[in-house]
């Protein structure tokens, strides 16, 4: 086993984005609204904030009451010289949050998380225009952890680089789990994905979708990636992967027993700051997009 570190790939995709955005006459302007006083949103906002400043792009945090979130959002929509608007959740906590993310201007959507981005996300539609020069924009941390999955030796470049992978995926969120799936399957892979009330194979027909359980799935898996901030959370045990397995854990919460960790060929513990990178490409592929 060998833990990867994805904070050598973060460093090299800021210092490309540094580069690219070094050789614009005007400056990339992002704003971020925090709501919550949840510790993991503020310590997202301050990872944010320190990447930005470290690319080079100009970067505000606002503090809003939740009843004056929506007006925010729709006056930096409004503003042209607003080029990215970051929301940081939880907003409300339940689904009005869906809500708010609608409301932001699907040109300005650093995270990739409006319908517009998911609908095509999920219809696996790749560009944003007939001439396909402007490619979708995908959310951050999916897209991360294709990143880091892509540095090791379960990706097959040319083609569909998952096509001989099966993956299981412990997270159903709207804002990871489920559109990450959704990008395995699109690629190839064989995906399981599971919440709280079980698991089931990921299909990209209109068939339903067939049940699937957890020893099962874990047997089967090249590749296991968990996302749940919970505790109670039963750990995965060493004895349940299939041998050779890569482990990629990107909850706060570690969700792998230590021998499990031990047993796996590749292990890792996390993808914050790969997050962060790819919310900046997000945010210079979209003033290239939209706002130049």
């Amino acid at each position: 086993m060998h833990d990867f570190n994805p904070e050598g790939m973060a460093a090299l995709y800021r210092a490309m984005i540094r580069e690219e955005i070094e050789s614009l006459e005007s400056r990339i302007n992002v704003v971020g609204f925090l709501v919550s006083d949840d510790p993991a949103s503020a310590t997202y906002a301050r990872y944010t904030e320190d990447g930005c400043k470290d690319v080079g792009i100009h970067f505000s945090l606002t503090h809003q009451p939740r009843e004056a979130i929506a007006d925010a959002i729709r006056r930096a929509n409004a503003d042209p010289d607003v080029h990215g608007i970051f929301v940081y959740y939880p907003i409300f906590g339940d689904a009005r949050d869906a809500e708010i993310k609608d409301l932001v201007d699907p040109k300005k959507d650093v995270e990739g998380l409006t319908s517009y981005w998911m609908d095509k996300l999920y219809r696996n539609e790749r560009f944003d225009d007939d001439a396909r020069r402007h490619r979708a924009i995908l959310p951050c941390t999916p897209l991360a952890i294709l990143k880091v999955l892509e540095a090791t030796d379960a990706y097959s470049p040319g083609g569909l680089p998952f096509r001989d992978q099966t993956i299981t995926v412990f997270n159903r969120s709207d804002v990871v789990g489920r559109p990450l799936a959704y990008m395995l399957a699109n690629d190839g892979g064989n995906v399981y994905s599971f919440d709280v009330n079980g698991g089931e194979v990921i299909r990209n027909d209109k068939n339903p979708p067939e049940p699937i359980d957890r020893a099962t799935a874990l047997s089967r898996s090249d590749i296991v990636i968990t996302g749940v901030p919970s505790r109670q959370f039963e750990k995965i045990r060493a004895e349940e992967l299939k041998p050779g397995a890569i482990c990629l854990n990107f909850s706060f919460v570690k969700n792998f027993e230590d021998a499990a960790r031990e047993s796996a060929r590749i292990y890792v513990p996390r993808v914050g700051p790969l997050t962060v990178a790819m919310c900046l490409r997000n945010a210079a592929r979209l003033y290239h997009n939209y706002h130049r």
